[in-house]
C-alpha cells in the first residue's frame, strides 16, 4: 500500500513518514509513503505553482500545469491510485472512509491545495473524490492527508503491534465556494467561463453566487438544512432546476 502526497511543503510529510508508527511501518516494508514537491514540476525560472485568480478577488490559485504533471508523474508507478484532493468541500472524512482507504489495492495520491485552491481543471480531469476533515478551513492541506494516512494506515494488517488494536477503536458560510480559475485561459479544451473574463463586477458576482449554489446542491445538500434559501437564493436554484429540466427534456427527445 502506497500513500503519495502532492505537495508543496515535502519537508512536512518527511517528518511524518520518518516518525512513529507510520514511519515504522514504512521502515519495515509494511506501508510505503511518497511526498512529491508540486514546484519541481514548474516549467519556468521562478517556479511558479499558483497565479491570481479570473474575475479577480483576493488570494491566488494554483496553476494547472505543474499540479497535473505532478499526478501524472505519480500515476506513473501507480497507473490506477485513487486521487483524493484535500478540500472542506469534500466527503466528511470517517472511519469507515479510513477502512475503505486502507483497502485499495492500488494506493492513493493525496493533492494537497493551498491558496485559495486549485485549477476547476484540474479537478475535473484528474481528482477522484474530494475528502473534508470538516466544516472548517485550513491553510494547507497536508495535515488533513495526515490524519486520513494515519487512520487508514492502522487498519492495515502489520501497521500496529496488533490487529485488535485497530478492531477495537472508537469513531463559515453554510455555502460551498464557486469554482475557481486561473491562467491560462484554454487549457485542454477547456475554456474559463466569459463572465469571469468580462470585468463587469456584477455580472461576476451574479455567476459566483450561483455556482456556489450549485456546487453547495450537488455535493453538501444539508448545508441548506442549517440555513435555509432565502428568496434569491431560491430563485438562483429554481432558474437552475429549469435549465437541466430543459437539458434532460431535449436529451430525452433524442432517445
Amino acid at each position: 500500500m502506497t500513500f503519495t502526497v502532492l505537495t508543496l511543503f515535502p519537508e512536512f510529510m518527511d517528518a511524518f513518514f520518518t516518525n512513529g508508527i507510520i514511519g515504522r511501518a514504512i521502515e519495515q516494508g509494511v506501508i510505503q509513503g511518497k511526498a512529491v514537491n508540486i514546484r519541481d514540476f514548474s516549467t519556468d525560472r521562478h517556479n511558479t505553482v499558483d497565479d491570481r485568480p479570473y474575475g479577480g478577488g483576493s488570494g491566488m490559485v494554483m496553476k494547472p500545469e505543474p499540479l497535473e504533471a505532478a499526478v501524472e508523474s505519480a500515476k506513473e508507478s501507480a497507473p490506477k491510485a485513487r486521487v483524493i484532493l484535500m478540500s472542506p468541500q469534500g466527503e466528511r472524512f470517517s472511519q469507515e472512509k479510513a477502512c475503505e482507504l486502507a483497502s485499495l489495492p492500488d494506493g492513493v495520491i493525496f493533492i494537497c491545495g493551498r491558496y485559495e485552491g486549485i485549477d476547476e481543471r484540474v479537478y475535473a480531469r484528474l481528482v477522484d473524490e474530494e475528502i473534508s476533515m470538516g466544516d472548517f478551513v485550513m491553510t494547507g492541506g497536508e495535515l488533513a492527508a495526515m490524519a486520513m494516512i494515519d487512520a487508514a494506515a492502522r487498519m492495515i494488517p502489520g501497521v500496529l503491534g496488533s490487529h485488535d488494536s485497530s478492531q477495537t477503536d472508537s469513531f463559515m458560510d453554510t455555502r460551498l465556494e464557486h469554482a475557481q480559475y486561473t491562467r491560462p485561459e484554454t487549457y485542454k479544451g477547456m475554456t474559463v467561463p466569459e463572465v469571469l473574463l468580462s470585468g463587469n463586477h456584477e455580472k461576476i458576482r451574479q455567476w459566483r453566487k450561483r455556482s456556489s449554489l450549485e456546487r453547495t446542491f450537488m455535493k453538501r445538500p444539508d448545508l441548506f438544512e442549517t440555513q435555509a434559501p432565502d428568496a434569491g437564493e431560491r430563485k438562483i436554484l429554481r432558474q437552475w432546476c429549469q435549465e437541466l429540466e430543459a437539458i434532460i427534456g431535449k436529451a430525452g427527445g433524442k432517445g
